[in-house]
């Protein structure tokens, strides 16, 4: 079915269309995730899509919002699935708008789980991912020849703190990129200096990253947990520890004052 035959229900099984959302911009959203906005009838969304993406929709499309906060969810992960097949299973064309990309930290692959058991088609958008809209907002490279070959991914809640191997992943050469860490950032701090990364390791939070109120926040690995309080970050927000954070010589400067 093309993006320009959605329907809103009838004869037959609709689609769900997982779509990655991107970091906010509607500029940078993937030319197949704008023509299906821009088609949708029924768009089921998370709370972290910015409202200019949401706005590309037509007049008379329906909105089911499934915000999650850290310690509120509209609907639980199992819930969504179910509302997904459902939804498809009565002839619609669902369009599950995700924020960055449904295959990073977007748990897009227990609702391809769920459609595929039901016997509903799916297909998945990618979208630009929020570790390379924040390190390309902010100037930051997540890999580069002189500073880091390696990058990885972590969630800084998913599943508890405590129960993930962080080991190796983080240090000269490499960059860590923490999802989901603004709640947790002492206790992220304290992980990685207890693997043996140096407390003077740079790093930068960014948030709103690739949207106007965008601020990028710069300190040492030590300092993290006062760095986030003190500046009252919130989500959406990541934390990019590595040396890349300071390739320039403002960020050399700020890192070793806070160091100091």
């Amino acid at each position: 079915m093309t993006s320009s035959n959605l329907t809103r229900g009838g004869a037959g099984t609709g689609t769900v269309y997982l779509v990655g959302a991107g970091p906010g911009d509607p500029d940078l959203l993937t030319l197949r995730a704008a023509r299906l906005l821009m088609n949708a009838l029924l768009i089921v969304h998370d709370g972290l899509v910015d409202p200019a993406v949401l706005a590309m929709a037509p007049a008379g499309a329906r909105f089911i919002s499934v915000a999650k906060s850290r310690a509120r969810h509209t609907l639980r992960q199992h819930e969504i699935n179910a509302l997904l097949v459902r939804e498809a299973l009565a002839g619609h064309d669902v369009v599950r708008l995700k924020g960055g990309d449904p295959f990073v930290f977007g748990r897009g692959g227990e609702e391809v789980e769920a459609c595929r058991a039901a016997g509903v088609p799916v297909e998945v958008v990618p979208g630009i991912s929020a570790a390379m809209a924040a390190g390309a907002a902010a100037q930051i490279p997540l890999t580069h020849r002189d500073s880091a070959s390696v990058v990885s991914f972590v969630a800084g809640q998913c599943k508890g703190l405590t129960e993930q191997n962080w080991a190796g992943l983080a240090g000269v050469g490499r960059t860590l990129v923490i999802y989901m860490g603004v709640a947790t950032s002492d206790m992220i701090a304290e992980k990685l200096m207890a693997d043996g990364l140096a407390p003077d390791m740079p790093l930068a939070v960014i948030e709103n990253a690739g949207r106007p109120e965008m601020r990028v926040l710069r300190g040492p690995l030590a300092g993290l947990g006062t760095l986030v309080a003190d500046n009252a970050v919130k989500s959406p927000a990541l934390i990019v520890v590595g040396e890349v954070t300071a390739r320039d010589d403002v960020a050399l400067t700020q890192i070793a004052e806070m160091a100091a």
